[in-house]
C-alpha cells in the first residue's frame, strides 16, 4: 500500500448483542472512530463494560462489527472470508492476552513456533527457528527455551508468549490486559519490553490495560466509556 495510508482506520464502527431491531439498547460499541499510524503505540483505557476488549476483537479479527468499517493497509476487511481473515491474523496481527494459552506439553521454543505451523511461505517456514532463537534471546530467555511453561515464572511465561506474538514478524500486535496476573515489577519488564520492540522494529503496538502506569509507557491513550472513545491523545 502506497505512503500515507494509515495501518488502521475505523469508521462508525458498532458492535450490538442481541436483536438487531433493539438499536442502542445492548450496543457496547456505538459509532467508534480511530485511526493508527504504522509504528504508533497506544494505550486503551476505560472502566469495565466500556467496550475495549471488544474493540481489540474486531481490530484483530476475533469478532466482526454490527456497522461501519475497518480498513487495514487501505483494505476492508469486512469483504474477507474467514480464510481471508485467518491469513491476515496469522500473518499480520499478533496476539498477547491475560491468559497466555501456552500449550503445557511443549516447550518455550516449541510454544513459540507453534504460529509459523500453519505459514504457507516456505521461506519464512525455514526461518522461523532461528527467528524464534533470536527473539527468546531478546527477551532472555535463550537459557530456557527447552523448559515447559510449568517450570517458567509468570513473567517468564508472558515473554514467552510476546515472542509467540512477534514470531511471523506481525505489523500490528494487539495486547489484551497482558500485566493483570503479574506482579507490579514483572508487568514493568514486559511493558518496557513491548515499548522497546515496537521502537526497535516499528511494529505498531495496542495495549488495552485498567492499570495507569502501564498507560503511561505507550505514546498515546484512547480513553472508552459505555462504548465511545470519550478522550484520545498524548498517554503523559
Amino acid at each position: 500500500m502506497s505512503d500515507g495510508v494509515p495501518l488502521l482506520e475505523l469508521k462508525d464502527v458498532t458492535k450490538r448483542y442481541g436483536p438487531q431491531q433493539d438499536a442502542g439498547q445492548d450496543d457496547v460499541l456505538r459509532g467508534v472512530n480511530l485511526t493508527v499510524e504504522a509504528g504508533e503505540s497506544l494505550t486503551i483505557t476505560g472502566p469495565s463494560g466500556s467496550g475495549k476488549s471488544t474493540l481489540l476483537n474486531i481490530i484483530g479479527t476475533l469478532d466482526v462489527p454490527s456497522g461501519g468499517s475497518i480498513l487495514f493497509d487501505g483494505e476492508n476487511l469486512s469483504v474477507l472470508d474467514e480464510t481471508q481473515r485467518s491469513a491476515l491474523r496469522n500473518h499480520d496481527i499478533g496476539f498477547i492476552f491475560q491468559a497466555h494459552h501456552l500449550l503445557p506439553q511443549c516447550t518455550a521454543l516449541e510454544n513459540v513456533l507453534v504460529p509459523t505451523l500453519v505459514d504457507r511461505e516456505p521461506a519464512r517456514r525455514r526461518g522461523a527457528d532461528g527467528r524464534a532463537r533470536q527473539l527468546l534471546d531478546r527477551v532472555g530467555l535463550a537459557a530456557m527455551m527447552h523448559r515447559q511453561p510449568g517450570q517458567l515464572s509468570g513473567g517468564e511465561q508472558q515473554r514467552v508468549a510476546v515472542v509467540r506474538a512477534l514470531i511471523n514478524e506481525p505489523r500490528l500486535v494487539l495486547a489484551d490486559e497482558p500485566t493483570g496476573s503479574l506482579d507490579q515489577e514483572s508487568a514493568d519488564r514486559l511493558v518496557e519490553l513491548l515499548v522497546a520492540l515496537n521502537r526497535e522494529q516499528r511494529v505498531t503496538l495496542i495495549v488495552v490495560t485498567h492499570a495507569p502506569h502501564v498507560a503511561g509507557h505507550l505514546n498515546r491513550r484512547l480513553r472508552m466509556r459505555s462504548g465511545v472513545v470519550e478522550a484520545d491523545g498524548d498517554a503523559s
